[in-house]
């Protein structure tokens, strides 16, 4: 009888031959929990991993910790749901999509869950390496594509010669808002006497405001390559257009109905040549324009 308790008392700890606390190498970030956490979603591949007998089946690094070949940064967001499974993740996370991506690996179906559905309102462009993540729109936000989407199908008030409905052929709604048009400029200057200056060609000229706004009025001549992602009711700061002449955009935003309603620069002087009287004056240039 001694025999027979003991064999069955020695099963669950062939069963679980890990240590109480586990020390992981993620991406090269250190992480150390406990086992039950490993464990705490059945079905996962941590818990694959972490109630296998064969415990020389799984990869260590020089110092002996498990080694998972996976985003470090991330697995942190992986490690703290497994702990109460709920996600808490930081205000403007930009890494959202590929932490779905993280939770799919991992077999965490809820998890996946919890991370598509704000993938699916925003983002139909897939996944990109250089993206940011859409986010929720505000309260606001949806108010207002509620108020817009409700005044396109409204009719007209117009009189007698006004379209029956605004659906059919009727103006376009446009939303008010501002849109912000920045670029750097540089010249240089001779001496007092010298009156031409030599300006150089305007390097990039950048756009700020509301995605939508932005795809509205500047179409294909915006360049999205440093912001793809962007949701259309979120501001962003890091467009620019794929021209260098003021005037076409300036053009686009007064046809687009903006008109200028202030605009501010500054400048810096340094010398070109210590031997000479020349001067580069490099000045940065912000025009914002507004749509009622």
């Amino acid at each position: 009888m001694a025999l027979a308790d003991s064999a069955g008392c020695a099963k669950p700890n062939e069963d679980l031959p890990f240590p109480e606390i586990i020390e992981l190498n993620v991406g090269g970030q250190v992480y150390i929990t406990r086992h039950p956490t490993l464990v705490s979603v059945p079905g996962s591949l941590l818990w694959e991993m972490f109630t296998q007998k064969n415990v020389r089946s799984l990869a260590r690094d020089s110092k002996g910790r498990f080694f998972v070949d996976r985003d470090g940064f991330l697995f942190r967001y992986i490690l703290d749901y497994m702990r109460d499974q709920q996600l808490v993740l930081p205000e403007h996370f930009p890494e959202r999509s590929r932490l779905q991506r993280e939770a799919e690996y991992f077999m965490l179906p809820e998890l996946v869950k919890m991370l598509a559905p704000k993938l699916s309102k925003q983002n139909s462009l897939g996944d990109d390496p250089c993206q940011s993540d859409p986010e929720e729109l505000s309260p606001s936000a949806e108010a207002a594509r509620s108020l817009t989407s409700a005044s396109t199908t409204m009719p007209s008030t117009g009189g007698a010669g006004g379209m029956g409905t605004a659906g059919a052929a009727g103006p376009e709604v446009r939303r008010a808002g501002f849109i912000t048009i920045g670029y750097r400029g540089s010249y240089t200057l001779g001496r007092d006497s010298q009156t031409d200056a030599k300006f150089r060609r305007v390097a990039r000229i950048m756009v700020c405001g509301k995605t939508s706004l932005a795809k509205e009025v500047f179409g294909d001549t915006l360049n999205e390559s440093r912001d793809p992602d962007r949701p259309p009711e979120r501001y962003t700061s890091r467009y620019y257009l794929k021209f260098t002449f003021l005037e076409q955009a300036f053009d686009k935003l007064a046809d687009a109905g903006f008109h200028m309603v202030a605009c501010n620069s500054t400048g810096t002087c340094a010398f070109a040549h210590d031997q000479t009287d020349d001067r580069i004056w490099t000045s940065y240039t912000e025009y914002v324009f507004y749509r009622e």
